[in-house]
């Protein structure tokens, strides 16, 4: 159910392994971008609130945010439960954010629980909180969580790289990804690390349009 847990760059050199093995395009495309850095995270409620807090704004407003939210002690299950709009305003969350904060605080989520779910229930189960979609849920669960056959076939990213990669006309959209990634399990989340740094790459080369 669990499958294998990615936890070195070890495991991601076997999932290369066997992508370039059964795909030359993927071969090629990891002659490009070498070796795939390893992106593990905690898993547990701080991290999907993390999530939550960094969706839309840069990376610095969501560390600003997350900083301000530390210092207020509105990163706990407990005061985010009785947290009113104005405290999390204060800290710089939207009225909407502060919404699916408290939905996350007030979920009941079992995450020690989630170690041993399916990627199917893992995505149910998150997606069932307001304010977490199937892009965050996937993530989640690739990175939180170090499933090796997720792949959130809805990120721009993804979809300009496999355009790249094969000489599309057109990025596919998330349906048609999500059935051209089914070809790379059990190594999806692999596959999706180095469409992730392949398009880094080439859109430091010459750009992306």
């Amino acid at each position: 159910m669990v499958g294998r847990i990615i936890d070195s760059v070890d495991d991601l050199a076997d999932g290369m392994a066997w992508l370039s093995g059964v795909d030359p395009a993927l071969a090629r495309a990891y002659r490009v971008t070498g070796p795939l850095r390893l992106r593990r995270k905690e898993d547990g409620f701080q991290p999907l609130l993390s999530a939550i807090v960094s969706q839309q704004v840069s990376v610095a407003s969501a560390d600003a945010i997350w900083g301000r939210m530390c210092e207020a002690g509105m990163t706990e299950i407990d005061p985010l439960c009785v947290a009113t709009d104005e405290d999390l305003r204060a800290c710089g969350l939207s009225r909407q954010k502060a919404r699916y904060a408290r939905a996350l605080a007030t979920s009941g989520i079992d995450f020690d629980g989630l170690r041993m779910a399916s990627v199917e229930d893992i995505v149910a189960t998150l997606t069932a909180v307001t304010g977490v979609g199937v892009w965050t849920a996937e993530i989640y669960a690739m990175f939180s969580l170090g499933r090796s056959d997720v792949f959130p076939s809805g990120d721009l990213a993804l979809q300009e790289a496999a355009r790249m990669i094969y000489d599309l006309d057109e990025r596919p959209k998330d349906k048609a990804l999500r059935e051209m990634a089914e070809a790379w399990s059990p190594w999806r989340s692999v596959a999706a690390c180095l469409l992730w740094a392949y398009y880094a790459e080439m859109k430091k080369r010459e750009g992306i349009r």
